[in-house]
């Protein structure tokens, strides 16, 4: 069951997180990619890397490639384990990060970021991010998100996503937590690594002018900004179909846009209800396309260019409500909930996979039977005959738990092309 899959910065290979504690490689097909076997060196690669316990999160360090061996790595946090810089040719342990508690016991982090100028990594968790100088492995400096446990202020919970802005210019970088909202702070905010711990400020979800709450009731997913435009942040949450857009540069206490999903049944048969599974979405190197998948197997592609670049500043005009935007394009793509989806970073191609946990219903062993079919029965008067008395047959229940079970674990690779035919509009193949 693969949860998860990221493609290395160059695109030459893709590494997928999934449920049995293990990363994969993906074996692209080289023609797709326009480039050669040899060069790639893909065959050398291992096909699978174990771990000892269940992996949180990944992320590549941003200059990897199979082209250069030194630069060929990734961290990756598993659990009650120190955050474990990897050799992605062999699964080497190049480094180690450790997270340590006041009871002095290992934490494993959540979110995985580096920072745009690749020396830092910054790691989060419950009510804290710890930043740690990737060439001096070892302990970190720690950053609270909030003055203490029952403090109100700051971000409070689970840091469960990490962005950085692409400008460095900026320094800024942006976390969620998966503590919904509360009516007194936001689950979103934006940091800055000049300034340290104190926020730069806290994203809003709704207008705070007609007595709504601030910020979204629901956990945090995913944070990205846009590669070509670092002023526009984008935020998905769990169990809800839509993805929020802020521009940072204006007010943000109201999204500048929402993009709705509306997921479509497979073939036919009634939506399945919310799970608490991630479903990542993507966007281009470009920054004009947004792809993500929904939890009945479909995959929709959103135009950003859509959208007209507002105006910004203290005099700029406010809009009434969120605009709302819908995909140009929506596809079935598997039979099961799509959990990530990736662009690859020079061609008009996405990988996604799919794969989400299902529970068959427990079925009893025999029917329910009455008091009387339990008593013993006896033929004949007392003392009449020699023989034993005849029980019912004894009845045997299952003790085992339902284990769970994929409809589809597939991997696959879209590609977008142009048709003339078709008026230009996009079209796709798998």
């Amino acid at each position: 069951d693969t949860r998860c899959v990221h493609r290395s910065p160059d695109g030459s290979v893709a590494l997928a997180q999934c449920e049995d504690r293990t990363f994969r490689f993906l074996q692209l097909p080289a023609e797709l990619l326009g480039i050669t076997v040899e060069s790639t060196l893909s065959a050398s690669l291992p096909r699978c890397l174990t771990q000892s316990a269940p992996i949180l999160d990944y992320a590549w360090y941003p200059a990897a490639s199979i082209r250069n061996p030194a630069s060929f790595c990734f961290v990756a946090s598993v659990r009650e384990c120190p955050v474990k810089l990897l050799d992605a040719s062999d699964g080497r342990l190049r480094a180690s990060y450790k997270i340590v508690d006041h009871r002095e016991r290992q934490i494993a982090p959540h979110s995985l970021a580096f920072n745009p100028s690749a020396n830092r990594l910054y790691c989060g968790f419950e009510d804290a991010i710890e930043v740690f100088d990737v060439n001096c492995p070892g302990e970190g400096t720690r950053l609270r998100t909030t003055p203490s446990k029952k403090s109100r202020d700051g971000l409070k919970g689970i840091i469960s996503a990490l962005a950085f802005a692409p400008d460095m210019s900026s320094a800024l970088y942006a976390a969620g937590t998966l503590s919904p909202s509360s009516p007194s702070s936001s689950n979103i905010s934006l940091f800055s690594e000049d300034t340290g711990e104190a926020p730069v400020m806290f994203l809003g979800a709704e207008d705070r002018r007609h007595g709504a709450s601030y910020g979204v009731r629901a956990s945090v997913s995913q944070l990205m900004f846009n590669p070509a435009r670092p002023h526009l942040l984008y935020a998905s949450f769990r169990r809800m179909d839509s993805i929020l857009c802020w521009d940072i540069r204006s007010d943000v206490g109201q999204p500048l846009q929402i993009f709705t999903i509306t997921p479509m049944p497979i073939s036919g048969n009634e939506r399945r209800p919310a799970t608490n599974q991630r479903l990542r979405f993507d966007t281009d190197y470009g920054g004009r396309w947004l792809s993500v998948g929904d939890q009945d197997g479909g995959i929709s592609v959103f135009d950003l260019a859509a959208q007209s670049d507002p105006a910004h500043g203290e005099n700029a005009p406010q809009p009434s409500s969120t605009p709302r935007t819908t995909p140009i394009m929506q596809f079935d793509g598997h039979r099961d909930a799509v959990g990530s989806v990736a662009f690859h970073p020079l061609r008009p191609l996405l990988l996604s996979v799919s794969g989400s946990r299902h529970f068959e219903k427990p079925t009893s062993a025999a029917g329910d039977r009455s008091d009387s079919d339990d008593e013993v029965e006896v033929s004949g008067t007392v003392g009449a005959s020699s023989e034993k008395p005849v029980r019912s047959p004894a009845v045997t229940i299952s003790r085992q738990r339902p284990q769970p079970f994929a409809l589809d674990t597939s991997v696959k690779l879209w590609r977008f092309e142009r048709d003339v035919e078709y008026g230009g509009k996009r079209q796709v193949s798998g």
